[in-house]
């Protein structure tokens, strides 16, 4: 049975391993020096954690297919981290977890990606996001 939940701390390493294998997608289209091997090391999820960031997960008979986060910040939750384990793509997981974090969003979210990841761009959009102008992009980076 499928399920949206929290992640638990024993689920650190499946967090990692779905992250890692979702953003080989970024491999060769991002630019060159934001790409490092492993694309998240340990010690990042681990300061994400600390910086407040919640990650759910999307559960599948038992299986870790999915996870998302959500980090307060200011008056705003940022989206953070979503990626879909490879073989679960397309089915409808990153959409689950969205709309499952949307129905309980209180605040403002808002969600960064790189511009050249037009499948990420296409798939916030089909959720009812919308791109922001580059400079008013950039002040959201700055403020946020």
């Amino acid at each position: 049975m499928a399920a949206t939940r929290h992640c638990r701390a024993d689920e650190r390493d499946a967090i990692l391993e779905i992250v890692n294998a979702a953003a080989e997608a970024y491999r060769g289209v991002i630019p060159a020096e934001r790409w490092h091997e492993p694309y998240m090391p340990a010690a990042e999820l681990d300061a994400e954690l600390a910086a407040g960031v919640r990650f759910w997960g999307y559960e599948d008979d038992g299986e870790l297919l999915g996870v998302m986060g959500v980090q307060p910040v200011c008056d705003v939750d940022l989206i953070r981290h979503a990626y879909v384990a490879p073989a679960s793509q397309g089915r409808g997981v990153g959409g689950q977890l969205l709309e499952h974090l949307m129905s309980s969003a209180t605040r403002q979210v808002l969600v960064g990606t790189w511009a050249a990841a037009e499948w990420a761009i296409r798939f916030y959009r089909g959720h009812g996001f919308e791109p922001v102008e580059r400079e008013r992009a950039a002040q959201l980076l700055a403020d946020y």
